[in-house]
């Protein structure tokens, strides 16, 4: 008997061990709009490592377009998948910071965390790993001792803070703060979908280095056009529903199926149907851009 009950402790620990080690993994990954020009990410660091010395930190990006919360949204969702559940991500981009927008914590399905504000920095990972469960920051006991004066820093003084103190395990996620209901704040945007024998979607990004136009129309879904290499596809980009660009090009399988300069159509390499220019600028060509206003509709001649 004493033996069985040792054994069912033993892996009573081990079970919750796991469970722990699940939830905070000691590495954090970043993304804000700060640039590197200053000391802003630096400070960040600083405050995890005064957390926790042990945490490995890593960034996504500190490019992103000042106070253009899509752009964060997009990046967050391009990249969390890669990383192993358990990490946490801290995501600023905060043009509202010291208002009353809520600073919270979501674990996705995939067992991901993502600490930011909610001002839609949440909507296509809401939507794409799904909410297991949102919490707010509680500020009275998540937040850097004697910055309570300071209300502009909050990627240092509550979500690096908060950020590391979970994926180190000084605090759980449970002690993050009470939990929300499991809805975020949600940008509007084109989905993917198709209409008879339209495609219609969003230009979430840029492929940024290069100019390419990136699109949200997964190709599973372009396949239903039954496209073959060489087909023309006519493409539409509208903004805020007036047309900026019209214009048809063949789909290839790589750049230099055309001449340079001539446009193509392609699967990038998220698996979604993207436009470029043989060694040139789609974007800048053509005075296109992305974000949530920015949609595309295309089909086959």
């Amino acid at each position: 008997m004493m033996k069985t009950l040792r054994s069912i402790t033993c892996l009573f620990i081990l079970v919750l061990a796991a469970n722990l080690s699940f939830g905070q993994n000691k590495m954090v990954v970043f993304q804000t709009d700060f640039g590197l020009k200053d000391g802003a990410v630096s400070e960040m660091k600083g405050v995890a490592m005064g957390v926790s010395p042990e945490l490995k930190l890593f960034d996504l990006t500190h490019e992103i377009p000042a106070f253009n919360i899509w752009e964060a949204a997009y990046r967050l969702e391009q990249t969390i998948k890669y990383w192993p559940a358990g990490t946490v991500f801290v995501s600023v981009v905060d043009p509202g910071v010291g208002t009353a927008r809520k600073s919270v914590v979501l674990k996705t399905k995939s067992g991901h965390f993502i600490v930011t504000p909610d001002n839609g920095t949440l909507t296509l990972v809401a939507q794409s790993l799904g909410i297991a469960e949102l919490r707010e920051i509680d500020e009275k006991i998540n937040r850097r001792k004697n910055s309570e004066k300071s209300n502009t820093f909050y990627g240092r003084d509550v979500y690096c803070f908060t950020a590391a103190r979970l994926a180190s395990g000084v605090i759980s996620f449970e002690q993050v703060g009470p939990v929300m209901e499991p809805k975020v704040v949600a940008l509007p945007y084109q989905h993917a979908v198709l209409d008879g024998k339209t495609l219609k979607g969003n230009i979430p990004a840029l492929d940024v280095q290069y100019g390419n136009i990136w699109t949200n129309i997964p190709d599973t879904l372009f396949d239903q056009l039954k496209p073959k290499y060489g087909d023309m596809v006519h493409v539409v980009v509208s903004y805020k529903g007036e047309e900026k660009y019209t214009g048809d090009m063949p789909y290839t399988n790589t750049f230099g199926a055309v001449a340079e300069g001539k446009p193509l159509a392609y699967i990038n390499s998220l698996l979604q149907v993207s436009f470029a220019l043989n060694m040139g600028d789609f974007a800048k060509i053509y005075h296109l851009a992305s974000g949530a206003d920015w949609s595309v509709a295309l089909s086959l001649r």
